[in-house]
């Protein structure tokens, strides 16, 4: 199957990404939010990007014309009648996701293919819910979607060899890179980050070192890009719950049970950059 058309339900941070990178490269994009706030939120979000693309010459201004064209909203999900892949990219919540794949399948034609951006939900689930589980999959990008290279293909049970094949094809023409991983929580990359988050906010909460000290550390020490906590409020401190939450409830492994202090920041609203304050202050 080619792609030439692409829906994206939310458009939040991930969202928004994925139509801004989908219309970047050609593709005709429907986004579709609950309510206009949200979609004029995203589509703002999208503006900002392209403004600094222009101002280092990473595109031209026919090139943002060009793709501002592709790029269509709407309110009613009806309106992906015509889409040959829809990429769900809302809250990380699995019963609204499920919801939302019942719904989809009904209104997208036979051929086409639903997709996941979820971080760590079980695929499997989503694709039972629907009458094409072998046109189901996970396709996990990583934020900020524009920059970010990377792609997790999630392969559920009855995924199809050529739903993999379509979704590596449509991966190599946004310029991703795509790996493919089973349908286990957390997929490849969370697997193994959650473990050294939450790691260090249980050093932060035993008083070994400063949040300031662990992140000066890693950075330092390891040359990661940024540190722990950094990157926690980059993620959002709720995105990371959910994801140790669903990685914990399949394996019960320790190292994956989040913190007192995870759960108490998410529960006051500190969630990071998203909400202006989470392990650092972002008012200013």
């Amino acid at each position: 199957m080619t792609i030439q058309n692409i829906g994206v339900v939310g458009c939040g941070l991930m969202g928004s990404g994925i139509a801004q990178v989908a219309v970047q490269s050609g593709y005709d994009v429907i986004v579709a939010e609950a309510a206009q706030e949200f979609l004029d939120r995203g589509l703002q979000r999208i503006e900002a990007s392209w403004s600094t693309m222009l101002a280092k010459g990473k595109l031209s201004e026919a090139e943002v014309a060009a793709s501002r064209a592709r790029l269509h909203t709407t309110l009613n999900l009806a309106d992906f009648a015509d889409r040959d892949i829809v990429v769900e990219a809302i809250i990380e919540n699995k019963e609204e996701k499920i919801k939302l794949f019942r719904t989809l399948d009904t209104i997208l034609p036979a051929n086409a293919l639903l997709v996941s951006n979820t971080s760590s939900l079980p695929i499997t689930e989503l694709a039972a819910v629907t009458r094409r589980p072998s046109q189901v999959a996970g396709l996990h990008f990583f934020n900020p979607v524009p920059v970010m290279k990377l792609v997790e293909i999630v392969r559920a049970l009855e995924t199809s060899d050529a739903t993999v094949a379509t979704l590596k094809d449509l991966a190599a023409s946004l310029d991703k890179t795509a790996i493919v991983a089973k349908d286990t929580a957390g997929f490849v990359v969370n697997f193994l980050l959650i473990p050294y988050l939450l790691s260090a906010i249980r050093m932060y909460e035993q008083g070994t070192a400063t949040k300031e000290d662990i992140d000066a550390a890693m950075r330092l020490g390891t040359g990661y890009p940024m540190g722990p906590f950094t990157l926690l409020d980059y993620v959002g401190l709720d995105t990371t719950l959910y994801a140790a939450e669903a990685i914990y409830d399949e394996n019960r492994d320790p190292m994956y049970q989040p913190p007192v202090l995870l759960r108490r920041m998410v529960t006051a609203g500190l969630l990071g950059r998203k909400s202006g304050r989470g392990f650092y202050d972002y008012a200013k």
